[in-house]
């Protein structure tokens, strides 16, 4: 069956809900957090993207906006999250594609760099890097420097550096 990935629109919320509900176990919290994403001034409706085989939505990316703090200046950044794929529809390249087209449209967008928490054995296949060792910091979440990574978009230029901020819709 051919997929589709194209952008959410207002008709999936409903079931982009239940499929970030079902795939991650049972808990609202990622869906919740879609909900105050798209509310936010750090949505860009563009970067939510739904993969759709027949008639099915089978899965779901949120990419939004972040800043990046330096020590001089403050700049707008990406974040991937979150990322779902329908339970019976997993290990068949439908994250792949949604993360791949969602990295095409960010840069297309103007996007420099793309942050995100997650596995570091999946993600570097495309082009994610441990974020610390490039001179990144994230204060917010205790994670393991292992997990904290980020995309460089533009090969060849050297980004600023910085602390990422998730923005408020991301707590609470």
């Amino acid at each position: 069956m051919s997929m589709l990935i194209r952008t959410e629109q207002s008709s999936d919320h409903e079931e982009v809900y239940r499929l970030n509900y079902m795939a991650f176990g049972n808990r609202e919290n990622e869906s919740r957090l879609i909900e105050k994403i798209r509310s936010s001034e750090g949505f860009i409706p563009e970067l939510s993207l739904v993969a759709i085989e027949g008639d099915q939505l089978v899965g779901h990316a949120l990419f939004s906006k972040a800043k990046l703090v330096g020590e001089e200046t403050t700049r707008e950044v990406i974040v991937l999250a979150p990322i779902a794929v329908a339970p019976g529809c997993q290990r068949r390249g439908i994250g792949s594609a949604l993360i791949r087209e969602g990295l095409g449209r960010c840069k297309a967008w103007g996007a420099e760099l793309v942050f995100l928490i997650g596995h570091p054995e999946y993600y570097p296949k495309f082009g994610f890097q441990a974020a610390r060792r490039l001179g990144f910091d994230l204060k917010q979440f205790q994670v393991p420097d292992e997990v904290f990574l980020v995309c460089q978009l533009e090969e060849g230029q050297t980004p600023m550096r910085g602390e990422l901020r998730y923005p408020d819709s991301f707590f609470g």
